[in-house]
């Protein structure tokens, strides 16, 4: 049980290494690149949007159909 203990804290550990990392490199990215991005954000924010639609949207079709079933 104790070999499991370990084993699930150096997991943890890695994880929390690699968010830093990946936090590290996002930031540094868009400091470096800000110049770059900023002229396109309209056009990135526009695109997001159906996107977001679609993903966020996705489950709605199965309460609908219970819905609908239920009341039948």
């Amino acid at each position: 049980m104790d070999d499991h203990n370990q084993h699930s804290a150096q997991i943890k550990k890695n994880n929390l290494v690699m968010w830093v990392f990946i936090g590290f490199i996002a930031y540094l990215l868009i400091t470096e690149h800000w110049a770059h991005i900023v002229p396109y954000l309209p056009y990135i924010i526009l695109l997001l949007c159906p996107l977001m639609h679609i993903f966020m949207h996705g489950g709605h079709h199965n309460q609908h159909n219970d819905t609908h079933n239920r009341e039948k």
